[in-house]
């Protein structure tokens, strides 16, 4: 039986169906990713057409040639930031969910992290989703909440978390 794997994507072309798809599903599930449900296949193809340049890594998830996952590394360009970065767009697909996918993404984006010199990893999400927990699990500390941070599809302002890992002391 094939296990699911991890590749960085250099070029957008050959993934873009796929991680609009992805997009889609995920922004339809309820995640709080930047876009409001129901997203149209057009605005998915545009914003990752556009999401590729030279401070952002991206990785994605593969099971049985499908994609089922996706993550981004923004490496911070600030010449008083060079020592962070931030992860970004943690998806997997609802149907692969609870299978240590998004885990093996992070591990993968930390360790990139590292290799780029970036000692300081930090991230959002919306409070009470599940990835709170993935976070915490993973050794991320939580630095804060921002209340009615982003807008649900139902039109509610919910409050995002604010988590930072130390990835090795200066």
């Amino acid at each position: 039986m094939e296990r699911p794997y991890i590749e960085e994507v250099i070029s957008i072309d050959r993934y873009i169906i796929d991680l609009s798809r992805l997009l889609i599903k995920v922004v339809d599930s309820g995640a709080s990713i930047g876009f409001i449900p129901p997203l149209d296949i057009n605005r998915a193809n545009i914003y990752w057409d556009n999401v590729l340049n030279e401070d952002t890594v991206l990785f994605v998830a593969k099971f049985d040639k499908q994609t089922i996952g996706t993550i981004q590394l923004h490496l911070c360009s600030k010449e008083n930031g060079d020592h962070r970065a931030e992860v970004a767009k943690l998806m997997v697909d609802p149907a692969y969910r609870r299978l240590g996918i998004a885990k093996m993404l992070m591990e993968v984006v930390e360790n990139k992290a590292l290799s780029e010199g970036r000692q300081l990893l930090v991230l959002d999400t919306r409070e009470g989703d599940p990835s709170n927990q993935l976070y915490l699990s993973l050794g991320y500390k939580l630095a804060g909440t921002i209340p009615c941070f982003a807008r649900s599809g139902t039109g509610k302002l919910d409050a995002t978390n604010l988590y930072y890992k130390t990835m090795k002391e200066n």
